[in-house]
């Protein structure tokens, strides 16, 4: 689906503003090991999309920030309900998990120190100000949007990120989730309710945009 204008006409490419310009950043998240297959947290699809985000990753590799989501080390650091979470999840608490599983999938990771990385605790990346300080450091103001998942992190990154007043451009190729019906509904609800903030694109055309 296709975002529309104000007149109610869809957009070329889905990319309503034009091209991205050179303060735009490719915030790609968690895509990690931790998701990835042997993981009770394992998101089949992410190496479907995986492609086309290494591609980003490739078109803007010194403008690619990979965020990582970071579980507590024991469960008396998990606060408020993170804490029922993780009662639920303890293999997933750090003192019980393999380093290895929190590191970026081995295809985007050797784009390191190009790219850079920034660890979250929780859904959102937004929560400390610590990324926004980042980026506003830099004079960003738009976000391309990659990763997963569509209806959990990605979409507490997506709407903080309109908050914040950044544009968005959603990458509708190269997210994912677990579940089919969530990530539709997920979808539909960003081209449907938020068609002024947020665009929808797919890989191609908006690399094809941006060279």
């Amino acid at each position: 689906m296709l975002p529309q204008n104000a007149d109610g006409h869809k957009a070329k490419d889905g990319l309503t503003y034009g091209p991205p310009g050179d303060r735009a950043v490719h915030l790609c998240i968690d895509m990690q090991r931790l998701f990835d297959k042997g993981s009770e947290w394992r998101v089949d699809w992410m190496r479907r999309v995986l492609p086309n985000v290494c591609h980003l990753v490739e078109t803007l590799p010194d403008r690619t920030v990979f965020t990582r989501f970071i579980p507590p080390e024991t469960l008396d650091d998990a606060p408020g309900t993170w804490r029922r979470y993780y009662e639920k999840w303890p293999q997933m608490l750090r003192r019980n998990l393999d380093p290895d599983w929190l590191r970026l999938l081995p295809e985007l990771e050797i784009h390191l120190p190009r790219a850079r990385i920034f660890d979250k605790p929780v859904y959102s990346p937004w929560m400390d100000g610590r990324l926004h300080t980042l980026l506003q450091r830099d004079r960003i103001d738009t976000l391309i949007l990659t990763g997963g998942e569509t209806d959990v992190c990605l979409l507490a990154a997506v709407i903080g990120a309109v908050d914040l007043g950044y544009r968005v451009i959603l990458v509708s190729d190269a997210v994912c989730s677990s579940t089919d019906d969530t990530h539709d509904a997920a979808m539909e609800m960003y081209g449907k309710r938020f068609g002024q903030q947020i665009e929808m694109v797919e890989t191609a055309p908006l690399v094809a945009a941006m060279v």
